[in-house]
């Protein structure tokens, strides 16, 4: 299928792509990669009049250690975040839910920074950036901002960006040394998103927890009750399994084409076990 008729711009900067979004407001819609966007156009399920590709514009791309974080330009692609030896080195979780996503032709094109404003339920970075606690900076009319991560997952591909922003760079905080981290998914056989997802991070002594869910609701949220179920404890087989059980706990949990809601609460508790088990694993004493 074809898209509906629109007009094309490339804007120069992040100030002349705001200056755009301002004036043209709901016609415009602002295109990174393009992997959620444009099948969507094609399928007439979003009818911009304007797309604002931001692909030209420089400075939004790129992984680099700044002020004790790890700053990650929001055009950057998921094979960069996938193959980058800093966040293998320093935040393996990132690399490993960029693994997980599509098929090599998406992870070339796909960015990180399109797939967390588009906040599909069931994309593979929301977890893992949760589990992290990972800041985004947007950029509007009036500067930047930073949000926090626990405040910019608001619902059904629904963020905390204003009409006239533009999320910009996500920022991953320096973990200590010997942190362990995990993502662990079951994927839908076609689109490989997440039918169920979870990312877990964990230091042996259980000081530091981390959690985040994806697929299972209408966005992804952090495990509150497993982390407090973890909270300072020794961590071993029964208490992660233990833990798991609560999964779903403040989850919105939603039957769709995927499983009902009983099977899903289920997915959801397997899979958090795992990658509490794989973070463990992982994490130094």
């Amino acid at each position: 299928m074809y898209p509906a008729q629109f007009d094309y711009h490339s804007p120069a900067s992040v100030q002349e792509a705001i200056s755009l979004l301002g004036r043209l407001k709901d016609d415009a819609k602002v295109l990174a990669g393009g992997h959620s966007l444009l099948p969507m156009m094609k399928l007439r399920l979003a009818q911009p009049k304007h797309l604002i590709d931001l692909r030209k514009v420089p400075g939004l791309s790129g992984i680099k250690e700044d002020g004790g974080a790890i700053a990650i330009g929001a055009l950057t692609t998921h094979y960069a975040v996938e193959s980058s030896s800093l966040l293998k080195q320093k935040c393996p979780l990132l690399s490993e839910a960029a693994g997980t996503i599509g098929d090599p032709q998406v992870r070339n094109m796909g960015t990180i920074g399109g797939s967390l404003a588009h906040a599909d339920p069931a994309a593979d970075y929301p977890a893992a950036v949760i589990a992290l606690g990972a800041e985004l900076v947007a950029e509007g009319p009036k500067g930047k901002r930073t949000i926090k991560v626990d405040d910019f997952f608001k619902g059904l591909l629904t963020t905390a960006l204003q009409p006239e922003e533009i999320l910009v760079e996500i920022r991953i905080p320096s973990w200590l040394a010997g942190t362990g981290m995990a993502y662990m998914k079951f994927p839908h056989p076609a689109s490989r998103f997440a039918v169920v997802g979870v990312a877990a991070l964990v230091t042996a002594d259980g000081k530091k927890v981390g959690v985040g869910i994806t697929g299972a609701g209408t966005k992804a949220v952090r495990a509150k009750g497993v982390e407090a179920a973890l909270a300072g404890k020794t961590l071993d087989a029964a208490t992660i399994r233990a833990a798991a059980e609560k999964a779903a706990d403040g989850v919105d949990v939603q039957a769709d084409l995927q499983g009902s809601v009983e099977y899903k609460t289920h997915l959801l508790k397997v899979y958090c076990r795992r990658a509490l088990e794989a973070a463990l694993s992982r994490a130094k004493k």
